[in-house]
């Protein structure tokens, strides 16, 4: 079977109910180059063929494949990963985004549902759910131009996880593809309960997500967005983490923020703040005089309907007690699709100026609430106190809405911090290079590590092992083993992680 893999097309289309191929087209190296690139730009892992399964059978196909040949394998969504952790060298890529088709509206215990294939984007989700149903998910991701499959396979989290907890815990059942090649429908009142819970933040390790069943509820028509500044870390800690601890029926909807460098730098500074640049500015001599090098942004929304004169008066009476720098504040009202679209006017711009094809050296953290003063303190204000030519995201979420049952490591205490630095490269001389920015990183991590800080990563990259059983913990570790072992024996899924290889497949403990 080897011999006859060799010969086969570099593009190939799975046969369902079989474990051949059928070729589709041919595609030449460079082809194959751009599925073993992702969008941090970094890591290159050429596969031998890329396969677009448009069924879940020809997933089944494509793995049963694979695992009698040897060959490793992953699921490549859209290609937003940063260190090729959906890279496939010398194996076979699957193109999830062929499995996108039509999503459909099912009724479940606790309302409606979208059976969502697993190459949809989720801004294809939000397109057909609020435009076609006046529904919408839960939860989020700030950037929409994911996958489905994707997401659930990490987290999925934004400024409403506080309040519903990330996209993880808003699924209601699965249809996933295993290591051996089987189709089964999985969820927590199924007979395949672990499985479920396996794959949700699994990293691909267990199988291969297919569809998903996403629960509904009635979309908001448009929010008042608010973002307010700060000068004083801790205070602006305070606040969000009362934000996020009291939300109830008067609460905000969304709760987020960033540092920032406390200058006009365009790129690092107070040009990433005002809500509207056309009819917004930052007024800089309303900064206290002594500010750090670091100020932060909290960002804040409120859903409305239309007709509701009232967003206005509540948002103002719910900014009252906080303590950010007063005539620092920015507001806009937009509608709930263009709320949850920001992020595209970002891509927009960075499409034309290069910059989204620019390698991205991004780090995300969960940091405890309990070390992320110190945090600020060591490595905000002195590591990264010019910025990182990106966004720098820090608000806190509740461990409460995390399901310790899925495979998601996360801090242990009630309250911990996404720390996003999504960075972008230019090219020198108008900024460091990726292998600084690297290097960076790591200084941020090994400080972590020496001040002894409560911490994850998440979306993890580790190249040994030994560090990934640090990551999960004692517990954790032995619970990953074990479902390694039960749903993909031969260690073929996603090799891109740097957790197994089919040379030294786990055994069940």
């Amino acid at each position: 079977m080897i011999a006859y893999f060799e010969n086969l097309p570099r593009r190939l289309s799975a046969t369902a109910g079989d474990d051949d191929f059928n070729a589709a087209d041919e595609t030449n190296n460079g082809d194959l180059k751009s599925f073993g690139s992702d969008f941090g730009g970094m890591i290159t892992s050429v596969p031998a063929a890329v396969i677009q399964p448009s069924t879940a059978d020809e997933v089944a196909s494509a793995i049963r494949f694979a695992r009698a040949n040897g060959l490793a394998l992953a699921a490549r969504g859209n290609g937003h990963s940063i260190h090729g952790q959906a890279g496939a060298a010398g194996g076979l890529v699957l193109d999830m985004r062929v499995l996108a088709g039509p999503i459909g509206l099912t009724g479940g215990p606790r309302g409606p549902c979208a059976e969502v294939p697993a190459g949809a984007l989720w801004s294809e989700v939000l397109e057909w759910a609020v435009t076609e149903h006046g529904l919408a998910p839960r939860s989020w991701t700030d950037y929409l131009g994911l996958t489905v499959g994707g997401t659930l396979s990490n987290g999925g989290v934004s400024g409403q996880t506080f309040c519903h907890g990330p996209q993880v815990v808003n699924v209601s059942q699965l249809e996933v593809v295993t290591g051996d090649g089987e189709r089964r429908l999985c969820s927590p009142e199924t007979g395949e309960a672990d499985l479920f819970f396996a794959v949700l933040g699994g990293l691909g390790q267990f199988g291969v997500i297919t569809r998903a069943w996403i629960p509904l509820l009635p979309a908001p028509d448009a929010v008042k967005w608010i973002r307010v500044v700060y000068s004083d870390f801790a205070r602006y800690a305070s606040d969000a983490e009362s934000l996020v601890n009291g939300y109830g029926p008067d609460s905000f909807d969304y709760v987020e923020g960033f540092a920032f460098v406390n200058c006009n730098d365009p790129v690092n500074g107070y040009g990433l703040v005002p809500l509207d640049s056309d009819r917004q500015t930052f007024d800089p001599d309303r900064v206290p005089q002594g500010s750090g090098p670091l100020l932060y942004c909290l960002e804040l929304a409120l859903h409305c309907r239309h007709g509701d004169d009232n967003v206005d008066l509540r948002a103002a009476e719910m900014l009252k007690p906080l303590g950010y720098v007063k005539g620092l504040e920015f507001c806009a009202k937009v509608s709930y699709v263009d709320f949850l679209s920001r992020v595209n006017h970002s891509e927009a711009e960075a499409r034309v100026n290069g910059t989204w094809d620019a390698p991205h050296p991004w780090l995300n953290i969960f940091v405890s609430a309990c070390d992320i003063v110190d945090f600020d303190r060591e490595v905000f204000r002195m590591i990264l106190r010019r910025g990182v030519g990106g966004p720098m995201l820090v608000y806190p979420m509740l461990r409460r809405k995390w399901d310790q049952r899925m495979s998601v490591s996360v801090p242990d205490g009630e309250i911990f911090y996404l720390v996003a630095l999504l960075r972008f490269a230019r090219p020198p001389p108008d900024g460091p290079s990726a292998e600084e920015m690297m290097a960076e990183n790591q200084a941020v991590v090994d400080r972590c590590r020496s001040a002894g800080y409560n911490y994850k990563l998440y979306l993890p990259h580790y190249r040994d092992q030994s560090q990934w059983a640090v990551h999960f913990g004692e517990k954790g570790w032995s619970r990953f083993l074990d479902r390694k072992a039960r749903y993909d024996p031969a260690a073929i899924l996603s090799p891109g992680q740097l957790i197994f290889s089919p040379e030294a497949p786990p055994h069940r403990r």
